[in-house]
């Protein structure tokens, strides 16, 4: 199982696409377009922010068991993220002390029951899309979902900017699975083939490297 990890427009819908595309394998998606809590949440941020992420970490939870049906799935989005979006939330005064440890303890609980396989406890690569604050608004505004732009609230413009960089540490601490980072940047997969067949092929020799260190059988 291969699993996404960055921001909001880091652009891992697209690369979860391509990879799945790619290893024939079937992609699995974070519930956005026809999640009834999001426009709730940006909406009212200090009421839903709680709901929010439980509603996220349930939803991953329930894909992870469908994509644990075959080999090479790809999920667009790792559930060792949530705590890092909810985190930040709770820094933010969005949630009370009792919201965190609420939701800490039954992440925690969730994680020791991940049903990866009965050999393994975690995904076989984190792929991590890092890109920098002002891709990261470009993108947010190109894709225009009418709640997450700055024109709808400018205040999440230090949302934004805060999520973005608390990525860097949570990557360089990630120790769950065999990772991979991509410089979405540099590498602008989504929108140039070439970019995007040079991903492809990092993540091959990532996932040849894997397999040789942890071969099946």
């Amino acid at each position: 199982m291969i699993v996404l990890a960055g921001t909001i427009g880091a652009g891992k819908s697209s690369l979860t696409e391509m990879i799945a595309n790619h290893l024939d394998s079937e992609a699995f998606y974070e519930s956005v377009d026809n999640n009834e809590v999001l426009p709730l949440f940006y909406a009212d941020p200090n009421k839903y922010a709680f709901l929010l992420q439980i509603y996220f970490l349930n939803k991953r939870f329930d894909s992870i068991k469908q994509a644990l049906q075959n080999e090479d799935n790809v999920l667009d989005r790792s559930i060792y993220e949530d705590s890092l979006l909810f985190h930040l939330n709770a820094d933010l005064g969005r949630a009370t002390e009792t919201e965190v440890k609420v939701y800490d303890e039954l992440l925690s609980n969730m994680l020791e029951e991940l049903p990866y396989a009965a050999h393994k406890k975690h995904p076989d690569l984190l792929v991590h899309i890092k890109v920098s604050f002002e891709t990261m608004l470009a993108r947010i505004q190109k894709r225009n979902r009418p709640y997450e732009q700055l024109d709808y609230d400018p205040t999440l413009y230090d949302y934004y900017k805060e999520l973005n960089s608390r990525y860097d540490n949570w990557y360089q601490a990630y120790d769950q699975s065999p990772k991979i980072q991509i410089d979405g940047d540099k590498l602008n997969f989504v929108e140039d083939p070439a970019a995007a067949k040079a991903v492809l092929q990092l993540i091959d020799d990532k996932l040849a490297e894997v397999r040789n260190l942890h071969p099946v059988g």
